[in-house]
């Protein structure tokens, strides 16, 4: 085997399934390493993360009390199809889940309260429609999907060029017990119902094969939603005002930047660098805007996120990679949904592989960048691991 095919798996985990996020709220790095899978090529892929952040002070957590845990784990899936459809062309099909938040702060959980009748100097729990104590907590989540088609065409001379459509689908909601703190008359609740939009991506790659030489620059464009949202200002069933409002969003431009060269025998050096325009991403609803002066999501800076890595071969069926990941903070306040600006990480990936088939798993370590939230609570010493792995079939 040579060092191409016995290192490339090692980097595409590496680098891919044991993300834990690439700034914001992106957690699949999207990849066009399928197209120089050689033959006909199929793959699937999961991955999960384990994150902890807490914070303290500020309207979370006040009189400098601690939050708790506030990231929930969560669990991405992947799948890839490439198939040459003559010597010079070949089409791909990729599916991934690029953006997510899980967000739930445990301070936050509990009943709201109102004065006892019998007893005015004491308080007793608000109930519910149905008689139950009534929570409101401060979370969010944020689900969606996406699907790539790419054609790539070889152009002589180790170049080639490639492009594609790409469709995802998002749905969302958040809630905010402390609405009143924050320019709102009351505790806050939006849902934003499932929207698929579509944007497209194109690029070119250089390759000489004799070395492992590749480098794939791409560009992926914005994707624009609009959603059927409702906004609740106070409590639903109880005195709180639904009012049905559209909100819109684009996810970022981004551009790849993927390169990796063989520098010994049997030894590949790897890596990337992306660039995602976070700065023109926010996520305006026009009650919450309209209230409290801001968007409710909004990151204030762009990310740039670096990895390298060492692949080596050890055996005929086992390589494996080494990582370090960088993504420099922009020091500005964030968003109360995800508040991590920056990481620091490492990761280890191995992979075995067989004339047909090749499985991949690594893990990786992470460390979160510290923040202040618009709402003025402090998150700090953050950590994520995160895993995954990877199988992978000729055909």
């Amino acid at each position: 085997m040579n060092i191409k095919a016995a290192s490339l798996a090692a980097l595409s985990l590496a680098m891919g399934a044991t993300s834990v996020s690439a700034g914001a709220l992106e957690r699949a790095v999207p990849s066009t390493r399928v197209l120089f899978e050689e033959g006909n090529y199929v793959e699937f892929s999961i991955g999960g993360a384990t994150p902890q952040l807490g914070g303290q002070g500020g309207l979370l957590a006040p009189g400098g009390a601690f939050t708790g845990d506030l990231l929930d784990s969560f669990i991405t899936l992947g799948a890839a199809l490439k198939v040459d459809l003559n010597d010079r062309v070949s089409f791909a099909l990729i599916f991934d889940n690029p953006w997510g938040v899980d967000t739930e702060y445990p301070l936050s959980a509990g009943s709201l309260y109102t004065v006892n009748p019998s007893f005015p100097n004491t308080t007793i729990p608000i109930p519910g429609p149905d008689g139950d104590p009534l929570l409101l907590r401060t979370e969010a989540n944020l689900d969606s999907g996406a699907v790539t088609g790419i054609v790539a065409v070889d152009i002589g001379k180790g170049f080639k060029a490639y492009a594609g459509l790409r469709g995802q689908t998002i749905e969302a909601q958040a809630q905010f017990p402390f609405g009143s703190g924050i320019g709102l008359a009351g505790p806050y609740t939006i849902t934003a119902e499932n929207d698929t939009g579509f944007g497209w991506m194109a690029g070119a790659s250089y390759e000489r094969p004799e070395i492992a030489l590749r480098v794939a620059l791409t560009y992926y464009s914005q994707i624009a939603h609009s959603h059927a949202t409702t906004e609740t200002v106070g409590l639903a069933g109880l005195g709180g005002v639904a009012i049905p409002t559209t909100t819109t969003l684009q996810t970022p431009q981004a551009v790849n930047l993927e390169f990796q060269t063989g520098v010994a025998k049997d030894t590949l050096v790897f890596g990337s660098v992306r660039w995602v325009d976070w700065s023109s991403f926010s996520i305006a609803p026009p009650v919450f805007t309209a209230g409290v002066g801001a968007p409710l999501v909004d990151f204030g800076g762009d990310y740039t996120t670096i990895n390298l890595g060492l692949g080596r071969k050890f055996t005929d069926v086992w390589s494996g990679a080494i990582t370090a990941t960088a993504e420099p903070p922009n020091n500005t306040t964030l968003t109360t949904l995800g508040p991590v600006d920056g990481r620091y990480g490492f990761g280890l990936a191995a992979t075995y592989t067989q004339p047909r088939y090749k499985v991949t798993g690594g893990i990786n370590y992470s460390f979160l960048g510290e923040t202040e939230n618009f709402a003025g609570t402090n998150f700090s010493g953050g950590n994520a691991i995160a895993a995954g792995v990877r199988f992978g079939f000729n055909f």
